[in-house]
């Protein structure tokens, strides 16, 4: 289960828009995330890698947790709300409930849920 302290630094990171070192840094080395129900990507260097060609396709990102978060022993439900301004012009807003389940003071595995509309770019 995640202390209260570390949950609130996880939050600092992404919201600071490094979503890739909050992977380094918070995520246990199997760890997996999953996209609504596809298949989940596992392990850390793969989830940085992925998230790291994110990044390099946005001019900016705004990222907010939207309060409050939910803790259940081992479990945490946080809602994000992110707005995308991509390198090509377009921009994408995207809102989504991430359920995380927690070893220690590390995620194991992520799922986020969110409307597959919302990612296509304005």
């Amino acid at each position: 289960m995640p202390t209260l302290e570390t949950l609130e630094k996880f939050i600092a990171h992404v919201e600071s828009n490094k979503h890739d070192e909050a992977i380094e840094i918070f995520y246990t080395n199997d760890a997996s995330m999953q996209e609504n129900q596809l298949p989940p990507r596992v392990g850390r260097d793969t989830l940085v890698t992925n998230e790291k060609l994110v990044l390099r396709k946005a001019k900016s990102l705004t990222s907010k947790c939207i309060r409050p978060v939910f803790i259940n022993g081992d479990y945490v439900v946080i809602r994000w709300v992110f707005h995308f301004d991509w390198k090509d012009g377009t921009t994408t807003d995207m809102e989504e409930l991430t359920y995380q389940l927690w070893e220690g003071e590390k995620i194991k595995e992520e799922q986020f849920f969110y409307d597959p509309a919302q990612r296509i770019p304005k």
